[in-house]
């Protein structure tokens, strides 16, 4: 139980650093580079971000999916007891 605790606290402290990233795909970029070239610096403002956004809902969806077949996986487990020849 204590191992999980570390491991939830550390996931919700992983979420909630933000650390810049500048990861675009091609076509963003370039979106990104003719609006700029025009004048327009408004919309590469938040695209970072959604991508970010975008790329982490996937992992996330992924380990509450886990937890919970984790903790579904021990309720069960404790539910059947050996006690002599009976379950």
């Amino acid at each position: 139980m204590e191992f999980l605790k570390k491991v939830i606290i550390a996931l919700i402290l992983f979420l909630l650093i933000d650390l810049p990233g500048f990861a675009q795909c091609a076509m963003c970029r370039a979106s990104v580079e003719n609006n700029v070239s025009n004048g327009d610096t408004t919309i590469g403002a938040g695209l970072n971000t959604g991508i970010l956004y975008l790329f982490s809902m996937p992992y996330l969806i992924a380990a509450v999916i886990g937890f919970l077949w984790y903790r579904n996986a021990k309720k069960r487990k404790g539910k059947f007891t050996f006690q002599g020849d009976k379950f």
